[in-house]
């Protein structure tokens, strides 16, 4: 039964309250609902289950539109209880009360079904949203990291992702012992750490083959500096999960990011094959590995013709190289060799004895220590001898 023209302006003004109830959300959202509860409550019956799927509609399109749900149930369960005293069984509720209970029963049920219905079209919509979100968030990772995506779309879409593409970025990219996954609390952990660390945007938090992958806005040195230290912060000591990491230079653009996300991959491969102490490897510090190894069959040469004469050397080689790496660092000072080597300084000057006779070179001698020092430092980079890369 429709609402009679008297009253229709009543509906209104419940339409209105509800809305105000709800925060000020648009009224008209309730479609149809006063209406529908009306004539249900009239002629003693559900609501059909055509007019609920339409509910299931608004509930979609209102996730859609970024209303909160809270306050569109919110606006149909206050538009129920609004519609309640100026409903015809209420109003006559003194000469037939039994009326008046039927129209709480319909009542009841007319907006636990919309309710209902609401609910499940925006849930249903809001994981549409999620996955279409994570979709594109992926997509766009993929396009940044790869550098193979126009350079027009990638700078429209950034700022979605927190991403302003103007400035220079740096990449930190960490591989643990298990593989990073989206979606896990690490993750999310890491984006909450990092939020508010560089003041011109949050980072972007993703992974990528397994590993995690921050990229972040590098106007200087101490914004680098700040990002890394809460991400140690997050990761926890590197023995419990066995974490590293590899950041690379801050470069301009998205240009910027896929060569800063390149140099942090071979700084952390780098950092692994030196066996450094400190989990985190950074490109600008190992720039002169990254000239040794530009020209990988001159860098092999390099160390086969300066170092190969020690590969069958009594003990290993991994002493011997030990022995030059000391004592290259400490300027060619024999006894700061044996404090740092925890050796006597007898053992030392035996070790550079044999290094100077089975290859021609002398670590003593000024001269050679150059050559020597970019053979020892090319040895490592490339995993001499056991393989190079």
């Amino acid at each position: 039964m429709p609402v009679p023209p008297s009253d229709a302006h009543r509906l209104q003004d419940v339409a209105r309250a509800a809305a105000d109830d709800a925060g000020g959300i648009d009224p008209a959202l309730l479609g149809d609902f006063l209406e529908a509860v009306w004539g249900a409550v009239v002629d003693g019956r559900r609501l059909s289950s055509g007019r609920i799927a339409r509910y299931r509609t608004v509930g979609e399109e209102a996730a859609g539109n970024g209303v909160a749900l809270r306050a569109l149930l919110d606006l149909y369960l206050s538009a129920a209880w609004r519609l309640w005293r100026h409903l015809p069984p209420v109003a006559g509720a003194a000469q037939d009360p039994e009326a008046a209970v039927t129209a709480g029963e319909v009542v009841l049920r007319a907006t636990d079904d919309a309710v209902a219905a609401l609910t499940e079209g925006y849930q249903i919509a809001r994981r549409q949203l999620v996955r279409r979100e994570e979709s594109d968030r992926r997509e766009f990772v993929d396009d940044l990291l790869a550098g193979t995506a126009d350079l027009p779309g990638l700078l429209r879409r950034a700022p979605r992702h927190g991403l302003d593409l103007t400035g220079p970025h740096a990449v930190c990219v960490v591989r643990a012992g298990a593989p990073f996954n989206d979606g896990t609390a690490q993750l999310s952990s890491v984006e909450r750490r990092l939020q508010g660390a560089s003041a011109d945007a949050d980072a972007l938090v993703a992974t990528k083959d397994g590993a995690l992958v921050v990229v972040f806005a590098a106007p200087d040195r101490a914004a680098v500096q700040e990002v890394l230290a809460r991400l140690r912060e997050v990761l926890g000591a590197p023995g419990r999960t066995g974490w590293r990491a590899g950041v690379g230079r801050p470069g301009p653009g998205a240009g910027g990011v896929v060569g800063s996300y390149e140099q942090a991959r071979r700084a952390l491969e780098l950092g692994d094959r030196l066996g450094s102490a400190d989990p985190v490897a950074d490109a600008a510090d190992l720039l002169v590995y990254e000239v040794l190894l530009r020209d990988r069959d001159v860098a092999t040469d390099l160390v086969e013709s300066t170092l190969g004469a020690l590969r069958d050397v009594r003990g290993g080689i991994e002493p011997v190289l030990q022995t030059l790496e000391a004592y290259l660092a400490s300027g060619g000072n024999a006894t700061e060799t044996a404090r740092r080597l925890h050796l006597s300084v007898r053992a030392v000057t035996y070790r550079l004895a044999r290094v100077r006779d089975l290859t021609g070179v002398d670590a003593a001698r000024p001269e050679h220590r150059f050559g020597l020092q970019a053979a020892v430092l090319a040895a490592r980079a490339l995993g001499w001898p056991t393989g190079s890369a």
